[in-house]
């Protein structure tokens, strides 16, 4: 991908962290941390600390809800089996809860860190007695982190639980993850338990929380399955375009490249033009603004730069990560995304190669601008994992 835009921090220190962050041999991690700092300048000790609390937080999450799912595997099948799924759904529940993190920690009247129980401050540091100041928590602050992570658990649930419906529906079970070799039969009862177990979570869950919880919810996953209803016309002007209909590009431009708005969306008028935007915001977007208004209806402050930042980056991962990488599968089993398209828009495969970067990096840019006017160093960091994740090698027309 090209140089960012914006102001890049001048210094021996910057300078090196960005010569660091693109060593192959360093952590894709460390890297998009050194990465954000290259660009932005914004080197946050407290929130690289945050995201390890986030990290904590969601994978007990989804422990728990593996557990239980392995017990009624064990019931199901009459032995112990392990389980795990394998994906990348729970990363816009972690930016928001470090976001929500961050908010309390802001306004908490305590030298009492209401996320890690520990002591804060100067006096923290300092050995015995003086190092341990005898403030009380903010019990208000610690409600507060309570209620957000007991949402974030109700969030991914719902957020794996539609998944695994959608590998279902689907029929592609290699992301349910066992410790024992399986038949057909089995893997698709392992599905079907793991689902179903995941489905009585979340309808258990949502009674602890205000009716408008559910109804974001409900609006989300409408607005998707919309869209998935529009599955077939698309696969059809794809087939078309690859048989040499010369109609077929043009109606790619039309209903899936360039798609209007035609209902309620968080973008303005600048970002409309952006490729993709309508098409992908429907396919995946809709659903973490549908995540993020489930924390709002719980009395959670989301800021619109926040929201788009998070949205952005997550369409854009979906067509430089999962879409890069699925490029050939997808031209095989017929589906048209983003990638796909590129490949019968352009002119030559080069080119194609060229779009695709280009309109992936549309992307990050904005959720890049976003997060810095959110003040979101986690969703900053975020990004650059994205963009370090991908591999367009894969594509053809790639010039190496």
């Amino acid at each position: 991908m090209t140089a960012r835009r914006g102001v890049r921090p001048e210094g021996p220190l910057a300078r090196g962290a960005a010569w660091l962050s693109v060593r192959d041999a360093l952590p894709t991690a460390l890297g998009a941390v050194l990465g954000h700092y290259a660009t932005t300048g914004d080197l946050d000790l407290d929130a690289i600390a945050l995201k390890s609390a986030v990290e904590t937080t969601t994978e007990g999450i989804v422990d728990d809800l593996f557990a239980s799912i392995e017990a009624d595997l064990e019931a199901e099948f009459g032995e112990p089996v392990s389980f795990e799924y394998e994906t990348k759904l729970t990363m816009p529940a972690e930016l928001t809860l470090g976001d929500i993190y961050r908010r309390i920690r802001r306004r908490a009247d305590s030298a009492v860190d209401p996320v890690t129980g520990e002591h804060r401050g100067p006096r923290a540091r300092l050995p015995g007695p003086l190092g341990r100041p005898g403030d009380d928590p903010d019990e208000d602050a610690v409600d507060d982190v309570e209620r957000a992570e007991e949402l974030t658990a109700l969030i991914v649930a719902a957020l794996l639980d539609g998944d695994m419906r959608d590998a279902r529906n689907d029929e592609e079970y290699g992301d349910f993850v066992v410790d024992r070799d399986l038949t057909d039969e089995e893997r698709r009862r392992v599905a079907r338990v793991a689902q179903e177990r995941l489905r009585e979570i979340v309808e258990e869950r949502f009674a602890d929380f205000p009716p408008g919880v559910r109804e974001a919810y409900d609006r989300a996953v409408d607005l998707s399955e919309a869209h998935q209803d529009q599955d077939e016309r698309f696969r059809e002007l794809l087939a078309r375009a690859l048989d040499g209909d010369d109609a077929a590009p043009e109606a790619i431009r039309r209903e899936y490249k360039f798609r209007d708005f035609a209902d309620h969306h968080p973008f303005d008028e600048s970002e409309l033009a952006v490729p993709y935007l309508k098409t992908q915001y429907d396919r995946v977007g809709v659903i973490y603004d549908g995540m993020l208004d489930m924390y709002r209806a719980a009395g959670f402050e989301i800021g619109d730069a926040f929201e788009k930042a998070v949205v952005l980056a997550i369409v854009g991962a979906q067509v430089w990560l999962d879409d890069v990488d699925d490029y050939e599968a997808d031209v095989a089993e017929g589906q048209l995304t983003p990638v796909t398209a590129e490949y019968v828009l352009a002119e030559d495969d080069a080119a194609a190669y060229r779009t695709v970067c280009a309109v992936a990096e549309q992307y990050f840019d904005l959720a890049r601008e976003y997060a810095a006017a959110a003040d979101s160093p986690l969703t900053g960091i975020a990004i650059e994992y994205i963009v370090r994740s991908g591999d367009p090698s894969v594509l053809p027309g790639h010039p190496g």
